[in-house]
């Protein structure tokens, strides 16, 4: 046994939703290997003292661009369409690999130190992305997002889907899994028929995940209906986009026959509601979505619109705003918001064989609290107080595959440093040396 974890209070995430307390965890091989409420015989290498300490599985952000963090706090409190275009894409354009590459492992950082042991990412620069994940051991589904607004479209000469291909054949399935490769095709509203069935066909052939963004504002669903007289699901399931295995962001205004059909689809929806409140996007009726039959997972989107990466403050806004949209506090309970920062994330990224829950067998993808913090006691229950209470800076300890990649203010896998030298020297300084606004004193 390498690592062993004792006398920690277990939040197991199985499907029994058990809480153990006082157990004791045994990781070997990367692999969770022991679970009881007695110690073990065996001597392990290492233990971890988890007195006072909460241990759960580490959370899964299923929709992000870890690439935007270099434009967090840059534009706020306007709506989606002009924060995109007068804001975002302008600075997006100056994007180069190098800018992408350091962006992508601040955000990595910014993962870790909140608990987050698996993203999926959409966004371009995507090589880039795929070393910094590399680097940092976390888990990724990563995409490259493809738009598209010529008139002309040749999925073999088209660059963004040739960049696709070859992120495909050099990084799928790169450490046993640990990365994943999925088709993107960044939404109904910016790309057309064409790039809708290539992309859906590429991911059929090649038995790849799909990502998309879905339904986000009114805006763009009505607008989706005046053109086709379909919504943008309908639209995009009638070219067989949903025939891969998906999963659809945001999914603010989805309708109830596009509920029927996702979940006849099996496609996952990615639940993002502090990016949606500050962007007033609307309020996603996820219980409706569980009804219907589909699965829901939380993601954080961008820092750039969240403005940070804590998937604790996922899970506690995604009940919160169940509960004020619905007028009953019983909606989505404690336990069905943790579940989907986990299980269901596991089961949007297709690993629900390997993680999400603490399980004999599935890697020891964990995460640690301290509990002994002035606002997380007293502590009548452990979920309550993981929904409502704790933030990401209560988590003391990550682990990937039983590989401790943060801990006590350490990053054993990121030179943040680093990091923090070359988005002063170079990112920032091409991304906004002409900015002409007054900056605050």
């Amino acid at each position: 046994m390498d690592t062993l974890f004792s006398n920690v209070t277990v939040v197991t995430m199985d499907e029994e939703l058990r809480v153990l307390f006082s157990a004791f965890v045994g990781v070997t091989d990367g692999k969770i290997s022991y679970l009881s409420r007695k110690a073990p015989e065996a001597k392990p290498q290492q233990i971890i003292n988890g007195e006072g300490m909460v241990l759960m599985p580490g959370l899964i952000n299923c929709h992000t661009h870890l690439a935007m963090s270099p434009m967090r706090g840059y534009a706020d409190d306007v709506e989606l369409s002009t924060w995109l275009n007068d804001y975002i894409f302008p600075r997006e354009d100056r994007l180069d690999g190098r800018c992408v590459k350091a962006a992508t492992l601040l955000s990595l950082a910014e993962c870790l130190r909140f608990g987050t042991t698996s993203v999926s990412d959409m966004y371009y620069f995507c090589d880039e992305i795929a070393e910094a994940v590399a680097e940092s051991g976390i888990k990724a589904n990563i995409s490259r997002a493809v738009t598209f607004f010529g008139e002309d479209f040749d999925f073999e000469k088209d660059p963004r889907c040739q960049e696709m291909v070859a992120l495909k054949e050099k990084w799928h399935g790169f450490d046993n899994g640990r990365i994943k490769i999925e088709a993107s095709i960044h939404g109904e509203y910016t790309s057309d028929y064409r790039v809708w069935d290539a992309l859906s066909e590429y991911a059929i052939n090649e038995g790849i995940g799909m990502h998309v963004h879905l339904s986000e504002t009114k805006a763009e669903h009505e607008a989706c209906k005046e053109r086709y007289g379909l919504t943008p699901a309908q639209v995009l399931d009638c070219h067989h986009v949903f025939d891969a295995p998906a999963i659809a962001a945001h999914c603010v205004w989805l309708e109830p026959e596009d509920m029927r059909l996702l979940a006849k689809r099996k496609v996952s929806a990615v639940h993002n509601p502090c990016s949606n409140l500050k962007l007033a996007s609307g309020c996603a009726k996820v219980e409706d979505m569980i009804k219907a039959g589909m699965n829901v997972a939380l993601g954080t989107d961008s820092s750039a619109s969240n403005n940070t990466l804590d998937m604790f403050e996922e899970i506690r806004a995604a009940t919160l705003m169940a509960k004020g949209a619905s007028l009953n506090p019983k909606a989505l309970p404690a336990q069905a918001a943790l579940m989907m920062a986990t299980v269901c994330g596991a089961r949007a990224q297709h690993r629900e064989a390997e993680c999400g829950m603490i399980k004999l067998g599935m890697d020891a993808d964990l995460i640690l609290l301290d509990f002994t913090q002035p606002h997380l006691m007293p502590c009548h229950n452990v979920m309550s107080h993981l929904a409502y209470a704790v933030n990401g800076h209560d988590v003391v300890m990550t682990m990937v595959r039983g590989k401790i990649l943060y801990a006590a203010g350490k990053y054993l896998t990121i030179d943040l440093d680093a990091v923090v030298k070359e988005l002063a020297e170079y990112v920032m300084p091409k991304m906004f040396t002409d900015r002409t606004e007054s900056r605050e004193e």
